[in-house]
């Protein structure tokens, strides 16, 4: 049965706004007044309430303003995790830097002893109070990242968690495999442990059907470019999507990831014109990752340069114990705003369709015919209020597929 839901006093509904390149307010599609008509968990239509109205169907009333955007996509996270890292950011605050920390045994081998000492119930309950506190905050897709295992049966638990939590909550995870995080200590030898990956654990992702992607933190301290690259071509020939933990600190990942058609390339903090070129001219998503940025003390992404060269700009959390214990996407997507200049049409279609994109997924991240019917609201009249309160203010309202999940 079709349901009506209105009036919102704005729906910022994406529905035409291009997939790459910079964007004005004007191109957000804004419905004024307006309603959305959702059946088994799809948006049906969406136009003036008054009109959808005359219809004759049921209506769920809006009795209060409201501003009314798609679901926020979480392109990057590393949600499952054993233990802290305080005493990393501790040491970071007194300026020690992530890679000297991570030579030193801390970083993310700190969160490798941590997550392999914990139990698989242990993990599942952490990621569901995790994702639900996202979900609290309007993200209704989580991709949800491997890599705190470096061993075969680790990551192979890493995912069933992801798998388990996925059944148990409402809203979407994505998994990804990022075995090839750091080489651990049980190997000498970089292109070795890839190798070993290759064999003995890619097979056994698609027997189990654990995931259809694969990341690598491609950097002279993780993985050199070309152990990396040969790694990265043998799971994309074996069906795999790629992803890529690119040019966070050194260049060379995005060419990789515009080489092998990943579908996105993320962090870019180190990005220069070149690499700016390759992704504004590739079908690659570029990930900002401003959380990372402000864990670190760095620069962020170029955002604003990739936009006006033609990218596909998408925002994400990193939300990870070491560098981006934050977790919070309206207030990271808020803060990079204002230091790289973006739009709202920017930074909304950035946490949406085109973090959608990352994650190859066109079912979501727009209100339009046809789209999944995830939705969120705000207590506002003016859609700038969102993004002017910094993240402060979160959704009131939640909606996946179809049904009101949050309602304060």
């Amino acid at each position: 049965m079709s349901e009506l839901i209105g009036p919102f006093r704005e729906i910022i509904t994406l529905e035409s706004t291009p997939i790459k390149g910079a964007l004005t307010d004007d191109q957000m599609g804004i419905v004024s007044e307006g309603g959305v008509i959702i059946e088994e968990g799809k948006i049906v239509s969406v136009g003036k309430f008054d009109e959808l109205a005359k219809e004759g169907r049921k209506i769920s009333l809006i009795e209060t303003d409201q501003i009314l955007i798609p679901g926020l996509v979480d392109c990057h996270t590393h949600l499952v995790w054993g233990g802290t890292r305080s005493r990393d950011y501790t040491m970071r605050m007194s300026g020690a830097t992530y890679e000297s920390i991570l030579e030193q045994g801390g970083g993310i081998f700190d969160s490798v002893a941590k997550t392999r000492s914990a139990s698989a119930e242990a993990l599942l309950n952490d990621l569901i109070t995790r994702a639900n506190r996202h979900l609290d905050d309007g993200v209704t897709t989580i991709e949800v990242k491997s890599g705190y295992g470096l061993d075969v049966e680790n990551e192979l638990k890493i995912l069933e968690v992801i798998s388990k939590g996925n059944d148990r909550l409402i809203v979407d995870l994505v998994p990804t495999c990022l075995a090839a995080h750091v080489c651990p200590k049980e190997f000498s030898d970089k292109r070795a442990f890839l190798q070993h990956i290759e064999k003995e654990l890619l097979p056994r992702l698609k027997m189990n059907r654990l995931t259809k992607r694969i990341d690598a933190f491609v950097e002279p301290s993780a993985f050199p470019k070309d152990v990396a690259y040969e790694y990265l071509k043998t799971a994309k020939a074996q069906g795999f999507d790629l992803t890529i933990h690119a040019d966070q600190f050194h260049t060379g990942g995005s060419d990789i990831a515009v080489k092998l058609g990943a579908k996105s390339a993320d962090h870019l903090e180190a990005s220069t014109e070149k690499e700016i070129e390759l992704l504004a001219n590739s079908d690659t998503v570029a990930v900002a990752l401003p959380g990372a940025s402000m864990g670190l003390g760095m620069n962020f992404t170029p955002a604003r340069k990739l936009l006006d060269a033609g990218a596909s700009v998408a925002i994400s959390t990193d939300w990870n114990p070491g560098s981006a214990p934050m977790g919070d996407l309206l207030v990271q997507s808020s803060v990079i705003g204002i230091y790289e200049k973006l739009s709202s049409a920017e930074i909304f279609a950035g946490i949406t369709f085109r973090a959608a994109k990352a994650l190859g997924l066109s079912d979501r991240g727009r209100i339009a015919t046809g789209q999944l019917a995830d939705f969120i609201s705000f207590p506002f009249d003016d859609y700038r209020e969102i993004l002017y309160n910094q993240g402060k203010v979160k959704p009131n309202m939640v909606w996946k597929n179809g049904k009101r999940v949050k309602d304060v």
